[in-house]
């Protein structure tokens, strides 16, 4: 960090454009479809149910192979991203105090070879830190922010850190450590005990690293920077999150304010799960301010707002419908069928790219100039569902077209990732999909 800018190890100002890996090593049960309280741990439990412990650490070490792969990196570099920020889970690095977990070492390391060659940053991201740092399914907490609550989980949140930043402390593509992934505060705690937390992990970090950038995240999943100011360490960054709200100026003014105060650069460290037309501007404001960005997420399951999407087979369906209560409960050798069969349709080389989403995160005439969605041959039929690739009143015109708190801008949930309300509609000899609604 310099003079308010994200620097790269030669000093030059660097705007980070990113996507997240979630679902990779924090799998959550929305990316998945799967019901209930999705959270890492009840969906590991959901899955040993079915298959057993030894067949369950198979399907798992087959998900991330081939959740996140060199193929995976290799396109997002082609997609023209400079970064990527990758949850993990503290079990992943250090099951309990005093143990570590080579597992987190080893799979961070094979991701850094994959992203060499493009010299893309890896940014860390504690997204389940001991306890839970919120109460939700997101931080693998039991429904109590408990790290806040009892200090063993805080101090085994330091010695991580700590282990891992003197794992990384040279790695010039480790393009920092985002500390807590969205924090919630309990009833309670104040804020002045996040910014304790904050600053006994700093300093532990830096006993052994003080080359890497800090993000810092604000309470309220990222929002509320409530005593986090005055900065505590001269590489450090403000990391906020912005989701299903307006995209005006005024939304991120106090943050602007706060960075310019204290010359510290801003980074909006997740944002996304709304519509292309949403995304664009939201990126296209961070720009204007010198504000980098990642988009969550790179992939999931049956899904528009990601650029990758994988198919969700009839027998994976099954297994839904079960844990929904509509289904009986398969045997182990259908379960494991289906299971495994999920994994494998998350291979890159199996999953639809989504039209539009990488045109709206990262070509910028994309608000101003429609361009074809794919090759149309005249004379010949072409499908309403594939119009334009482009902003609303550029490519195409809807009421509803991005969500900024009322809950919806799609009926469909299929195909393309706009205001365009589009169906599943079953023609065997035609593109499946139609405009509904």
């Amino acid at each position: 960090m310099e003079n308010g800018n994200i620097v790269d190890g030669t000093g030059n100002p660097i705007l980070l454009k990113g996507l997240g890996l979630g679902g990779w090593l924090v799998p959550e049960g929305y990316m998945l479809n799967i019901p209930g309280y999705g959270s890492p741990t009840e969906i590991e439990n959901k899955i040993e149910a079915l298959l057993g412990a030894d067949l369950a650490a198979e399907f798992w070490t087959l998900y991330h192979e081939n959740y996140v792969a060199q193929a995976d990196i290799d396109q997002i570099a082609e997609w023209g991203f400079n970064s990527i920020r990758i949850p993990f889970h503290y079990k992943q690095f250090s099951p309990s105090p005093g143990e570590v977990n080579q597992f987190g070492y080893d799979i961070v390391d094979s991701l850094l070879s994959w992203c060499a060659p493009y010299n893309m940053y890896i940014i860390l991201d504690l997204h389940c830190a001991p306890g839970g740092q919120n109460h939700g399914e997101i931080s693998d907490s039991d429904g109590t922010a408990r790290l806040w609550l009892e200090d063993g989980y805080k101090q085994h949140t330091i010695e991580i850190w700590h282990d891992i930043a003197t794992y990384y402390a040279n790695e010039a593509l480790v393009g920092g450590y985002d500390l807590i992934n969205e924090p919630v505060l309990p009833d309670g705690i104040s804020s002045e005990d996040l910014r304790e937390l904050y600053i006994d992990i700093t300093n532990s970090i830096r006993e052994v690293d003080t080359n890497h950038l800090l993000f810092i995240e604000g309470n309220w999943y990222g929002t509320d920077f409530t005593s986090l100011t005055p900065p505590w360490d001269s590489n450090m960054s403000y990391s906020f999150h912005k989701y299903w709200n307006d995209v005006t100026q005024g939304t991120i003014q106090y943050l602007i304010n706060m960075g310019g105060a204290y010359d510290i650069p801003l980074w909006l460290g997740e944002t996304g799960e709304n519509s292309n037309h949403w995304g664009y501007e939201v990126i296209q404001l961070c720009e204007s301010n010198n504000i980098g960005w990642n988009w969550w997420t790179h992939k999931k399951l049956e899904k528009i707002t990601s650029p990758l999407s994988a198919v969700i087979t009839p027998q994976y369906q099954d297994i839904l419908d079960y844990w929904n209560g509509n289904g009986s409960q398969p045997s182990s050798l259908y379960a494991q069928g289906a299971l495994f069969g999920m994994a494998e349709n998350l291979k890159i080389e199996h999953c639809e790219t989504r039209p539009g989403v990488i045109p709206a995160l990262m070509d910028p005439t994309f608000g101003e100039t429609p361009k074809p969605v794919k090759i149309h041959s005249i004379p010949g039929t072409i499908a309403a569902v594939d119009y334009d690739i482009g902003a609303r009143n550029v490519a195409y015109t809807d009421a509803d077209y991005m969500n900024t708190g009322d809950g919806g801008y799609n009926l469909g949930w299929s195909y393309r990732n706009d205001g365009v309300d589009i169906e599943v509609n079953g023609d065997e000899n035609g593109l499946p999909y139609n405009v509904g609604w």
